[in-house]
């Protein structure tokens, strides 16, 4: 029987609660057909605060000889700053194993009311996830004083802006042949411009797809007036980061929000996550919806190739949430979510 070695970090707040639930189904998605054998890594802010680090100096190499991870949130801003967190434990993590696309998926689940009156999209964006706008280049000079400086640059090279418009070109073949590039080169003149011209390089070698370009704040409204009108979505990591969140928020809210950290070449582990957050303000009620990270779980077993286990599971979640099960933010419990999906999977 094939065996998947899965790293599991649970991280902060609602990370254990809905880490857990996602677990249960995945495991009872594998019906003896293959395993998922968990390892379990505690590194959290509450690590931090213990250890002085996100997670120990040999954390990615510990993390590489796994088949996936399945993260659940990081983040407790009252005790660690977010971009302690986020440096220290995300970030490293995406570019150290090349998680170079993000995926996220944005559509309805029976059941589930958006707030807009379209009701019939299915977007998927794709995010470039380890360059761009969040390289980390910059610093600060003259602290405290009236003369301090900031400077944050973003880095564009070609190899990463060809690679995740290819990603972008590829997804749209296997969907419904539409791709949306999304940059704002009349204000930003270099990475910008720079970026459409790879586009437009790269839409020769793919007739099949149709491409249009759009300005960031031209797509933010898109997404909003036509969502029905998008297919995939490419974008680099900023406008990417926004423009998921805007996904996010016409889907139903976070509570749907699923996503995946990708190494196509498959040369390094890929992450799975829900982008809700740790949720300080409900961790300890019960109450977290893990529809995101059952959603995002099915992702991960796509991508290790069990794709009928995958499609076992997000049946699951439709039969659930036609149920109206987990629709509604914080009128079911969590344990109530997770036990109608594992009945609906039965």
């Amino acid at each position: 029987m094939k065996t998947y070695r899965i790293a599991r970090m649970p991280g902060d707040g609602i990370g254990r609660n809905v880490t857990d639930a996602a677990w249960a189904v995945l495991e009872a998605a594998a019906k003896g057909d293959f395993k998922l054998e968990g390892t379990e890594f505690p590194w959290s802010c509450a690590f931090y605060k213990q250890t002085g680090a996100m997670m120990p100096a040999d954390g990615i190499e510990t993390l590489r000889g796994f088949d996936a991870i399945l993260l659940g949130a990081v983040g407790w801003p009252a005790e660690v700053p977010d971009s302690v967190s986020l440096h220290g434990l995300l970030l490293p993590i995406r570019k150290a194993f090349v998680q170079y696309a993000n995926i996220r998926p944005h559509r309805l689940l029976p059941g589930v009311q958006g707030p807009l009156k379209s009701e019939g999209f299915d977007i998927v964006c794709i995010r470039e996830n380890t360059e761009g706008e969040y390289s980390g280049a910059g610093g600060r000079v003259h602290q405290g004083t009236a003369d301090e400086v900031a400077v944050e640059t973003s880095i564009f090279t070609r190899t990463g802006v060809e690679r995740i418009l290819r990603f972008g070109f590829e997804q749209a073949r296997k969907r419904r042949g539409r791709l949306a590039s999304v940059t704002k080169s009349n204000a930003q003149k270099y990475s910008m411009v720079f970026w459409d011209e790879i586009t437009h390089t790269l839409a020769a070698e793919y007739p099949d797809v149709e491409v249009s370009s759009y300005h960031i704040d031209a797509m933010a409204a898109r997404m909003v007036m036509a969502p029905e009108s998008l297919d995939v979505v490419v974008a680099s990591n900023l406008f990417g980061d926004i423009l998921t969140d805007l996904g996010a928020a016409i889907q139903g809210g976070l509570g749907f929000a699923a996503s995946a950290n990708i190494n196509p070449d498959r040369s390094a582990p890929s992450m799975f996550e829900p982008v809700h957050g740790s949720a300080p303000d409900i961790a300890h009620l019960g109450i977290a919806n893990p529809i995101a990270a059952i959603w995002s779980g099915a992702m991960m077993l796509d991508h290790l190739g069990e794709a009928e286990a995958a499609r076992r599971v997000m049946t699951a979640l439709e039969k659930a949430t036609a149920q109206g099960i987990g629709t509604v933010p914080g009128r079911d419990r969590t344990d109530a979510i997770t036990a109608t999906v594992l009945a609906a999977l039965d």
